[in-house]
């Protein structure tokens, strides 16, 4: 008779470390207020473990490592961009790749591209930077997410489903032709890391398909959202991960992609497509804003790092690892009564920062001031996804209020053991314990664009 193992470990071992240092509360309150309670503008030196983002913080692997001295740096044509765009072919399928230094850069070139002053871009959730790159282009997101999105409670398995009715309304109130792409993310970001499922895909499909209007993926984090698919939809458990994500990448028309999170790099990106006409436009502008089209920005160590990323992340064992450590975390959390969104997501866990701080009004930043008590507390980095993260609106300028206050909890890929896990569940556990100290922030400047990175604030 066969024992089922209940315990799993990580499909890799440990070759070099980096060494960890402890500061003191009383260093720890200098430098926030240094840094005017931003957990941005904290010096990593100061931090202990950093759960800021998984963008570009991941461990690479040996070879990996290794293809950084393959680098072939000619200006043009370098071999180490046929790589990637053979790697992406591979496994996601899209015929024409421009490669650029981050993610952002690729919802640049696809703004630009297709968005003209007036359009509409209905998505799954917006997320900071992409909004951004939409609205500077002259167009205006429009939301066309499910409502359980937005609720931290809801159980629903595929909170990053489009809400086809609204999508469908959307389209015939400003006109197909005003709708020059459907963004969908996988996962969303700003749902707690929520999937979206085949069979929604499929159906946005169909009814883009009828007004022909393309959909363009943003995959950043595409392979979490195809693990949820293989572990959650019915139809999928016999499918590897790899064959999840090239199913998905048929229903669309294109990518856009940050390699600092699902392929492993610490910097790159590219937009990915299969329309020859926006390929070439593309190719136009990023010489202008990135580099040559067969660099985009980057180095050829880091396109060959790229493309060797991509095949490594891949890996069912790799990717049921991710997230087994980031569902370690969140169900180390319920268990202590902390409220958290759930399901709990892919890339990271989201505390409830409304329900944390339920004493605090919205625009004393709650999620904000988590992210700043949890570091006083301990020296772990989080970082805020709600009214601040929000921005303004542009006619009125009162602060966007979304539903959600949320203060993320990002797991680095490849970075932290299940022991660091514990030490911020029992850190926040003592935050939480003092929660009814905190009065809250209040905001003492403000950049013009994507305030999160650079604000300041100061307890009330």
């Amino acid at each position: 008779m066969s024992v089922v193992k209940q315990s799993w470990a990580e499909p890799f071992k440990i070759k070099s470390v980096e060494p960890l240092t402890m500061s003191t509360r009383e260093e720890r309150e200098r430098v926030l207020r240094l840094a005017g309670y931003n957990t941005f503008l904290v010096p990593s030196k100061h931090v202990y473990i950093d759960l800021l983002t998984d963008s570009g913080t991941s461990a690479m692997s040996d070879s990996m490592w290794a293809a950084m001295m393959l680098g072939d740096e000619a200006y043009a044509g370098s071999r180490n961009f046929e790589h990637l765009v053979n790697a992406v072919r591979k496994y996601y399928g899209f015929r024409h790749v421009v490669p650029t230094h981050q993610g952002r850069g690729a919802e640049h070139l696809l703004s630009r591209s297709l968005i003209k002053p007036g359009d509409t871009v209905p998505g799954n959730m917006y997320f900071t930077t992409t909004r951004l790159h939409q609205e500077l282009a002259g167009g205006a997101f429009a939301d066309v997410i499910i409502a359980e999105a937005h609720d931290p409670h809801s159980t629903h398995p595929f909170k990053g489903n489009v809400d086809l009715q609204r999508l469908d309304d959307l389209i015939r109130s400003v006109g197909a032709d005003r709708v020059p792409y459907v963004s969908i993310a996988g996962t969303v970001n700003m749902a707690g890391g929520q999937p979206f499922s085949m069979e929604n895909l499929r159906q946005v499909r169909s009814l883009t398909s009828k007004y022909g209007i393309p959909i363009y993926l943003d995959a950043t984090r595409l392979l979490e959202n195809a693990y949820f698919i293989q572990r959650q939809e019915e139809g999928y458990s016999n499918w590897t991960v790899a064959e999840i994500v090239r199913e998905i990448c048929a229903l669309a028309d294109g990518c856009t992609m940050s390699g600092k999170k699902d392929s492993l790099v610490n910097i790159g990106g590219f937009l990915a497509t299969n329309d020859k006409r926006l390929y070439e436009e593309a190719c136009n502008l990023v010489i202008v804003y990135e580099g040559l089209h067969t660099y985009g920005g980057l180095a050829g160590r880091d396109l060959e790092a790229m493309a060797r990323g991509i095949a490594e992340s891949m890996s069912d064992d790799h990717i049921r690892a991710r997230i087994g450590q980031v569902e370690y975390l969140g169900e180390t959390l319920l268990k202590r009564k902390i409220p958290v969104v759930v399901p709990i997501g892919g890339h990271a866990v989201f505390l409830n920062a409304r329900s944390f701080y339920d004493h605090l009004p919205q625009d004393a930043f709650p999620a904000q001031t988590l992210a700043a008590n949890l570091y006083l507390q301990s020296g772990i980095r989080a970082m805020e996804r709600g009214i601040v993260s929000a921005g303004r609106n542009a006619e009125t300028g009162d602060h966007n209020r979304p539903a959600l206050e949320l203060t993320r909890l990002t797991l680095p890929r490849r970075v932290y053991t299940q022991a660091h896990m514990d030490v911020t569940a029992e850190a926040v556990g003592e935050t939480y314990a003092e929660r009814r100290k905190t009065t809250g922030l209040k905001i003492t400047f403000e950049p013009k664009y994507l305030r999160f990175f650079r604000a300041r604030f100061r307890p009330r």
